[in-house]
This record gives C-alpha cells, structure tokens and sequence, in this order.
C-alpha cells in the first residue's frame, strides 16, 4: 500500500478543489488569465470532504470496506460542502438508516455524476504498487452513490492513472493517456480519452472533450486527465483548469490529485491558503 503517496494525493486534491471553488469568473476574464490568486481562506467543498472518507476507510481496512464507506460519507455529510441534490438526498437517506444499496439507483438508472471520479485518485495512490486492485477497489467505492457505468469508468480512469502516475512519476502526456484508456471499460469516458490522446491545444481539449458544465463523468474525466497529463507543474495545470473548465473545483480536485500521486509539489503558499483538513480524519 502507498501510504505516503494516498496522502500526497489527498493534499493535492483538496487544494486543487479549494483553489477551483474560488474561481467564480469565466476563465477569460482578466484575473483568471493574469493568474492572481483569489483571497485566503479557500475552503474546499463535497470533493475533499468525501476523499477523506476514501481515504480514512483505506487507513482502517486496507481495502473499501463499502458499507464503512456509506456510513462514513452520510456521517461527516455537510450539506454547505456543495453536494448536488442527488447526492444530498442518498447521503440522507442513508444517515436515515436506508442501506445504501437500496438508495444508489434512481429509476432503475445510477447516477453517471463525476463525483465518484473527483474523490478516488488518494485510494489510486494508495494501490499503486497493485493496478488490478486499484481498478477494483476504485469501482467498490464508485458504485454506493454512482451506479451508472459511465460513473463508474470515471472513477476507474481517474484511480487508475493516480496509480500509474505514483508507480512511475514522469509518466505524462498521450503515454499516460494510453496506459490509462485500456484499463477503462467501454463507454463515453474512453471515448473521450481516446480523443485526449491526439489533442494538443487546451482550447480544443475544452471545446472537444468538455468541461464539466453538465456534472457528468464523461464531460469531466477526460478534460481532468488531459490536464493532468498535459502539465508537469501543479500551479500551470490548476490555473489552466481555472482557465478552461466549468466545473472548475471538481476538474481541479482531480487534477491536483493525479499530479500530488506521482510527486508533484504543491506550492507552499497555496497550501497555506487552503482550508485544512478536517480532525476527523486523523
């Protein structure tokens, strides 16, 4: 297990989501692209907080213990965190004492939502040295709140290339992208990793592979790990997700994960301007 570099993904992730929750302005106006920093404090939203239950199921259990995880995501549930209605009514469901396999899926349809994806890349670090297991463990955490296999794959692609990356930490570019597609399942999120893989442009990585405007897996994941692919410096990438998405914490919560796996630092004074972690974590 890859203690040290779960951990490192946590810290890069609720930074890159803190720092995306602060971008409120669309990515061409002028602070965005003269990249001044919004104002401290940044306070991270449902993407850290439900990577910290990811993260503290992995410290207790070694493995996705799913029905620890339900609890631990209706438990430490905050609904001024961000979370979307879908969301917010499983986790109260679930805090109600409904299992959670009985509240995941919606007119016979889960949820194809990016957020299984935008918390999985610390339990991706965390198996780094064992893929199989990280693609597995990946798709036990996705399904207690995202059913629909396009949630699904998000969540596997994402954890999947956290683990390759903190496994070999200059894996980038298309060669990351295609070590990643493989181990995908068929559907619109390979698809569009698959188009990541020939895109050089930023602009066109936004326009072709979208940018999270519809909160879906497969509007969210391939632009994320385009980004992540694309950028050897923590700082370029997030702002560059500030520049091109639109679900800019979520995008930048992934991003920064995946980068903070393979040992990419995350600069001092952007730590200090995030919101630490919660004690409940430990």
């Amino acid at each position: 297990m890859g203690v040290e570099q779960a951990s490192a993904a946590l810290v890069g992730l609720a930074v890159g989501d803190a720092f995306g929750a602060q971008i409120l302005l669309p990515g061409d106006h002028p602070d965005v692209q003269a990249r001044r920093l919004p104002s401290a404090p940044w306070n991270w939203t449902d993407d850290t907080e439900m990577a910290c239950s990811v993260f503290t199921v992995l410290k207790r259990h070694g493995v996705i213990d799913q029905d620890a995880l339900a609890r631990s995501f209706a438990t430490h549930f905050d609904p001024d965190r961000g979370y979307g209605p879908g969301a917010e009514w499983r986790l109260n469901q679930i805090r109600a004492g409904q299992p959670w396999q009985a509240v995941n899926v919606t007119n016979g349809r889960g949820s194809w939502g990016n957020g299984a994806a935008m918390r999985v890349a610390p339990l991706g670090a965390w198996f780094h040295g064992n893929l199989p297991q990280a693609l597995r463990q990946a798709e036990l955490s996705a399904v207690i709140t995202h059913a629909h296999f396009e949630g699904v794959a998000g969540a596997v692609a994402v954890a999947a290339a956290a683990a390759l990356r903190a496994a070999s930490p200059g894996l980038a570019g298309p060669d990351l992208l295609n070590q990643v597609i493989p181990l995908v399942p068929p559907g619109r999120v390979r698809d569009g990793l698959t188009m990541a893989v020939k895109i050089a442009d930023a602009r066109e990585a936004a326009d072709t592979l979208g940018t999270g405007r519809e909160i879906a897996a497969h509007d969210t994941v391939p632009l994320a790990l385009w980004i992540a692919a694309r950028h050897a410096n923590y700082v370029d990438a997030l702002w560059t997700v500030a520049q091109l998405a639109e679900d800019v914490d979520t995008v930048g919560a992934i991003v920064g994960g995946v980068l903070a796996a393979g040992g990419t630092p995350v600069p001092a004074d952007w730590l200090a301007a995030c919101e630490p972690l919660p004690s409940w974590l430990g």
